[in-house]
């Protein structure tokens, strides 16, 4: 993983190691963008339903998109001390994973701001997942969400970041 990154502080904790909300009011704003993905994992016979478009709840795929667009927005509203942020595009693909054995939902956030998008990205990535879930769930209740992680970052006191794996 990034090596190049400083060595872990706990930011969410002040001096008296209670838990507080991060100052970011002094931070140069700049460009900031984070990628992420995660999968569900699925049966074949109803991975074909949603590609063909015959999903018992109509387009999954779509509604998927729309919500995790949503959560992206609202991830202040979901994630304790998370910032609100004023984003300047998200963008959701979902698409089969290379194995073909369930669906690939990539999401990236981008702002210029006092603060990164990561948990936008990742929140976009959680709950288009569990929105993909809850609307196949009939058709196969042994679905798993796997391979939730952070792909990328920019911007930023700690500039770019990439996932090596």
């Amino acid at each position: 993983m990034g090596s190049d990154l400083p060595a872990p502080s706990l930011t969410h904790l002040n001096a008296s190691g209670e838990v507080h909300m991060v100052e970011v009011g002094d931070r140069p704003a700049t460009r900031r963008e984070a990628r992420a993905e995660g999968c569900l994992e699925l049966r074949p016979e109803v991975l074909a339903l949603v590609l063909d478009g015959r999903a018992p709840k109509g387009d999954v795929l779509a509604v998927a998109r729309v919500a995790a667009i949503q959560a992206a927005k609202r991830t202040w509203e979901l994630i304790p001390l998370c910032h609100p942020i004023a984003l300047s595009g998200v963008e959701v693909v979902i698409a089969p994973n290379a194995e073909a054995t369930g669906l690939r939902l990539e999401a990236s956030a981008r702002t210029t701001g006092s603060t990164g998008v990561e948990m936008e990205a990742l929140t976009a990535v959680q709950v288009g997942l569990l929105t993909l879930y809850d609307m196949l769930k009939s058709a196969d209740p042994a679905m798993t969400i796997t391979g939730v992680r952070l792909l990328n970052k920019s911007g930023g006191r700690h500039g770019d970041w990439q996932r090596d794996d």
